[in-house]
């Protein structure tokens, strides 16, 4: 159950986040922004981040930033995260064996060496403290890019704000991942 109520109809300016959101995620607000909504404040910031995320994060493969978002999420274990992980997954023709094995990417025949890195690594970033170890940024610096090691913790540290913020909210699954079926019994 959420903490905050959730804003249905905002006033002024808020409209425009309303109709932009609804275009983006076929007609649904997303509760995130529902909740965001009482402190226009959190909800300008949040959207300028996004924004400037989304235009200038491209180094890292699209698939890699998916997983390691989604590997973040689970980790945390925000549920609505999740769920829109799921769906954004599917939706963008992720692997469906790679989109339900991320919880359990270990035991998975489903990722090759660079991704089951991003995993590791995001497992590792995500502990408290931190578990970055020198074997692990070796491997990270043969694999990738110094650009893509920088947004790869970007996401990590992202996907975190993101997670903890709706958890902290108690936003909970929104039932995208519902909007989608996955070959093979997903």
């Amino acid at each position: 159950m959420a903490v905050v109520s959730l804003v249905d109809r905002p006033g002024g300016w808020r409209r425009l986040a309303w109709w932009a959101s609804r275009r983006m995620f076929g007609g649904t607000v997303p509760d995130p922004l529902r909740a965001q909504a009482h402190h226009p404040g959190v909800l300008v910031a949040s959207g300028v981040l996004e924004t400037a995320v989304g235009r200038g994060w491209r180094r890292l493969d699209p698939g890699l930033r998916w997983l390691v978002v989604q590997a973040v999420s689970s980790a945390i274990g925000c549920s609505w995260c999740t769920d829109y992980g799921y769906w954004e997954g599917v939706r963008h023709g992720i692997d469906p064996r790679k989109v339900r094995d991320v919880p359990r990417w270990r035991d998975s025949d489903a990722y090759d060496d660079r991704e089951r890195l991003v995993l590791e690594y995001a497992d590792a970033v995500c502990a408290t403290p931190a578990r970055l170890t020198d074997d692990l940024a070796a491997r990270l610096r043969q694999a990738f890019t110094e650009a893509e090691i920088v947004e790869l913790a970007g996401w990590v540290a992202l996907e975190n704000y993101r997670s903890r913020a709706n958890a902290g909210l108690g936003l909970v699954s929104q039932g995208f991942s519902d909007r989608c079926a996955l070959p093979g019994g997903g």
